[in-house]
């Protein structure tokens, strides 16, 4: 049985006593891992939000998910995927310090280095927690390859912001990535994009360090499968690997009432869908997080549900990519 450092068992474990049996809950396949299976897919905690701009409750995400997935089946019907097929577990949370931000962080980057280490062909599945923890997954994920990465991003902020004046937060992750030289602009795909929610000074930044920036509003317009695909192809020119990162905030605020951060005129639940199965299918893609949920704020847990169905997605498309090697 192994046991990786900064890698704590799930807090909790939610299971129906009742079964049918023509019928898997979400619950009965992503177990806890046993420490010893060679795990295809990582589902792994962040509970981290004390990083965050807004007042976020975001650290409490992992928990209130893994209590949906007694609700949800395996089954997806428009694909005709049963995700049973996939080997994943639940991994638990990764270690926090109480007090210190920069110690969280580190705890992040070796936790996942620990990870890696421990199960090198593992996919990791990484539900925040608040933004910031972006920052330190890449930097371990990168330590991964041996060539250079991309990022997809949906988000209703660019996450630029600076460091002086706050240092290392929810709002300055990609920033972090680039003055850091761990992921350069130019592989950097940015979908969702809100107005109203961004500063001028940090939309010249990003595009004087080459990210590509699609606007919410450029997805009702153009489409979110043809937009991901330009993403895929900006992410993927030239890199090993392509790490994948969703702020539930990309939402509108219909959609998704318990994010921190939340607007209108955001992208759609669908939207959002189709973009995670695309990107699932492809083989280039090597991780993915979830954040900015605040469970406390969530109305009948709607916003964590659907966070839910988006990792449910990719992976249905990560096993059409399966099926097809």
């Amino acid at each position: 049985m192994k046991k990786i450092e900064l890698l704590n068992p799930p807090e909790v474990i939610f299971r129906s006593n009742w079964v049918d049996r023509y019928e898997t809950k979400v619950s009965r396949w992503l177990i806890p891992w046993d420490g010893a299976e060679a795990v295809d897919i990582g589902l792994i905690g962040v509970p981290l939000s004390k990083t965050s701009i807004s007042v976020s409750g975001a650290s409490m995400l992992p928990n209130a998910m893994r209590e949906l997935f007694k609700t949800v089946t395996t089954y997806n019907v428009d694909a005709d995927v049963d995700l049973q097929e996939l080997l994943a577990r639940d991994m638990g949370d990764l270690q926090m310090h109480v007090t210190d931000l920069l110690r969280c962080h580190q705890n992040i980057e070796q936790g996942m280095t620990n990870v890696y280490e421990a199960l090198p062909g593992i996919f990791p599945i990484l539900v925040g927690g608040d933004h910031s923890i972006t920052y330190p997954s890449v930097k371990a994920f990168k330590k991964r390859f041996s060539g250079k990465v991309g990022i997809v991003q949906f988000d209703a902020h660019m996450d630029v912001r600076n460091l002086e004046d706050g240092g290392p937060s929810n709002g300055t992750p990609i920033r972090s990535l680039l003055e850091s030289a761990i992921v350069e602009g130019r592989h950097i795909a940015q979908l969702g994009i809100h107005s109203f929610a961004n500063a001028k000074p940090y939309r010249e930044y990003a595009l004087s360090k080459g990210i590509t920036q699609f606007t919410a509003r450029q997805v009702a317009k153009e489409g979110i499968e043809n937009l991901v695909k330009q993403a895929m192809e900006i992410a993927g020119n030239g890199t090993e690997a392509i790490y994948v990162t969703v702020d539930m905030d990309v939402l509108d605020q219909a959609y998704a009432p318990g994010v921190p951060a939340m607007a209108p005129a955001g992208m759609t639940s669908w939207q959002l869908l189709d973009g995670l199965f695309l990107l699932g299918q492809n083989p280039k893609v090597k991780g993915l997080d979830v954040v900015c949920v605040d469970p406390v704020r969530d109305q009948r847990q709607s916003t964590i549900r659907t966070a839910l169905y988006g990792i449910l997605t990719f992976l249905a498309g990560y096993s059409k990519r399966e099926s097809s090697v």
